[in-house]
């Protein structure tokens, strides 16, 4: 019979376990790291560090009975050495209550060291295996008890093991956690939870994101949608108030509101997410990128005036009904108002942003939302608290029209992202840069005329002379337009480069003609065999490599190189940033060529494979029959994230030769990141 508290721990571990496969990433808020301290000649300790994640402890090795699982390793003997005493805890764990148990149990938190004392009975490398066995909680959850594999690999010749990244000795050593698994592929692969080079840089983007959404906050403002109600709403407040307090607290329940609403639609779309693989899914199939492409063809039309997008008023006029009625209740309503109607406006901008956010999963989609709501509310909330501060407002006008015909024209150019999606899973090859390049530079060019007031719509007001801020917009729209024109012949075009296809598919590009020529040349190492896939997959800049795994396994072997693992994706904007500003670099560039055996493995292609390559997933139990699930899913059990970019420096044999690191565009580092990998790989 199981004690009943041990049973509620069991089941809230279950319940977490299933949420946590809700996201994209897997949780693991400890992460171990593996080294050796040389004592004298022939001992040795093996060194164990720990990272436990803020808010977040492990249990000790020492627990009193009806405790939870205690932090216990286990070493598997062997010839090559052998143990002295038990593995001693070197920071000294807290004693605290933990209200899960109802007891005083010992506590690591942030980190924890242990160290085991070995004899060594040999003069050769050799390898130490076991497997830790731990729980860990926070003040709110615990985590299922975990088992991890691990592999140490002792060079008993060093007189002191290295501490220089990942390598802990002259031969190779991983300092994460190595788990040795079949993952269906025919071979071993080794899975690693150790950090990712770039999670800050994960962090900042979020920060950025959060920047973005609210810029599009502010702008969803200037919509004729919008703004004509901000005195409607700001004479609501005045009229229904008692006194200025309640006003005050009225205005502030309105603008939480309003932020509540967006932002649970936001959390809504990150609860939706299911399996890790979800987001990726929706985000590059055809029906819900046509979908799109086709909503927002149809918002720029109408913001164009040819016709006017109303929402189902019984939406609008219930929610109004309720806002009579005063109070909390009503400012609740009266925000709720507002964002119905408002939702004809800022449609297109709510949509990028979700549809942006749904490639992060996660948290992103709320941190959007929050974003943009939050620019939304601010004005509307101040204005009701300070209502004579609307005298100081433009008056609605002509002007209103010109922004959502702006808009518009925004509109319609992002249109294409969607159809460029498709185009490129499903290798159509129709939308080429060159292509997406002309339209767009048509598209800004009119948007430029109509600002200098050379294009009128029907619902225009006529312009007698220019403003100062139409002549500046004008002035940046013709300016990118100037940027763009030197991309129709193969410029990068860096800064926007996320944004367009990739640069493979120009059709005539003068860079890469002259750079093919100048490769002919160079005594570039060639490829063991012909690439699977070459005919619809490619790497940039003239780059030769292999998207397939073990085809770019197997030339490593043959050529005696480290691989360098690309995890991409045709959908993947980040992706196209790292190789248009990154790897153009020409130090970069010829670390790629010369160096390692390139694969790119894309995740979200959509090509069939033949039923003997089909693998199932040691993840989520399903079969992988399509090039990118197969890719996502190796990634996804290999090394605990679905994110891209993501870029690995393995050898022939799995084993990592550096942290794995993500999207960063700082070009020194990653030299430093490659030639790191580089150093391990001949130190082996």
């Amino acid at each position: 019979m199981i004690p009943k508290t041990k049973r509620s721990i069991i089941s809230l571990a279950i319940i977490l376990l299933a949420f946590s496969n809700l996201h994209g990433q897997i949780l693991e808020p400890v992460k171990w790291e593996f080294s050796q301290e040389s004592i004298s000649d022939g001992e040795l300790h093996l060194v164990i560090n720990v990272t436990i994640d803020d808010n977040w402890y492990l249990y000790g090795q020492n627990i009193p009975d009806g405790g939870p699982i205690p932090t216990y390793f286990h070493i598997d003997a062997s010839d090559n050495f052998e143990l002295i005493g038990e593995i001693e805890e070197m920071v000294q764990p807290e004693i605290k209550f933990d209200p899960f148990f109802d007891m005083e149990l010992p506590l690591f938190s942030n980190e924890a060291s242990f160290r085991q004392k070995i004899r060594v009975l040999t003069d050769d490398r050799f390898v130490i295996t076991g497997f830790v066995e731990y729980m860990s909680c926070d003040d709110e959850r615990c985590l299922p008890p975990q088992e991890k594999e691990f592999e140490y690999i002792v060079n008993a010749r060093s007189a002191a093991a290295e501490e220089d990244g990942i390598v802990t000795d002259p031969g190779r050593e991983d300092t994460g956690i190595i788990q040795s698994e079949t993952n269906g592929r025919g071979k071993s692969a080794d899975r690693f939870s150790g950090d990712i080079s770039g999670s800050a840089t994960d962090s900042r983007s979020l920060w950025i994101f959060f920047f973005i959404a609210f810029a599009g906050g502010l702008a969803g403002l200037l919509t004729p949608c919008v703004f004509p109600m901000i005195p409607m709403t700001v004479s609501f407040f005045m009229q229904k108030q008692s006194g200025r307090i309640n006003a005050i607290i009225n205005a502030l329940v309105f603008g939480i509101s309003i932020v509540a609403i967006y932002t649970s639609l936001g959390l809504l779309v990150s609860l939706t997410s299911v399996g890790a693989g979800f987001a990726n899914q929706i985000t590059t199939h055809w029906l819900p990128n046509l979908i799109f492409f086709l909503l927002f063809i149809t918002f720029a039309a109408s913001f164009f005036g040819l016709f006017e997008i109303v929402l189902p008023g019984s939406l609008a006029t219930k929610a109004d009904q309720k806002a009579d009625k005063g109070g909390y209740v009503g400012s609740f309503f009266m925000a709720l108002t507002l964002v119905i109607v408002s939702l004809s406006c800022v449609g297109p901008i709510v949509g990028a942003l979700l549809v942006e956010a749904a490639t992060g999963a996660g948290t992103k989609p709320v941190v959007g939302m929050f974003g943009f709501s939050l620019a939304f509310a601010i004005p509307f909330t101040l204005l009701a608290i300070f209502p004579s501060w609307i005298d100081k407002l433009p008056k609605s006008g002509g002007w209103l029209n010109s922004v959502k015909v702006v808009l518009g024209f925004i509109v319609l150019a992002f249109s294409l992202k969607f159809l460029l999606t498709i185009d490129q899973v499903y290798q159509f090859g129709i939308l080429t840069r060159d292509i997406y390049l002309a339209i767009w530079i048509v598209l800004f060019t009119f948007l430029g005329m109509y600002l200098l007031g050379k294009i009128r719509f029907a619902h225009d007001s006529e312009i007698p002379h220019i403003g100062v801020p139409r002549l500046f917009l004008s002035i940046a729209t013709f300016t990118f337009v100037v940027y763009m024109i030197p991309g129709m012949f193969g410029a990068p075009l860096k800064s926007i480069s996320f944004l367009l296809p990739a640069q493979h598919t120009h059709s005539f590009d003068i860079r890469a003609m002259i750079r093919d020529a100048e490769l002919q040349g160079s005594g570039q190492s060639e490829l063991c065999e012909e690439p699977k896939y070459a005919d619809f997959l490619n790497l940039p800049h003239g780059l030769q490599g292999y998207f397939d795994l073990e085809q770019g396994i197997a030339c490593a072997r043959e050529q005696n190189k480290p691989l360098f693992i690309d995890f991409v994706g045709h959908a993947c904007a980040n992706c196209k940033e790292m190789e248009a500003r990154v790897w153009s670099d020409p130090r970069v560039l010829k670390r790629l060529r010369e160096d390692y055996i390139v694969v790119a493995l894309y995740v979200d292609d959509r090509t069939r494979l033949p039923e003997d390559e089909w693998v199932t997933s040691e993840f989520d139990g399903r079969v992988k029959n399509t090039i990118g699930s197969k890719n996502l899913d190796y990634q996804i059990t290999t090394f605990n994230t679905n994110t891209q970019p993501f870029y690995v420096l393995l050898d022939a044999n799995g084993n990592l030769l550096n942290h794995p690191r993500g999207y960063n565009l700082d070009i020194d580092a990653y030299i430093e990141f490659l030639d790191t990998g580089l150093d391990n790989f001949n130190r082996q």
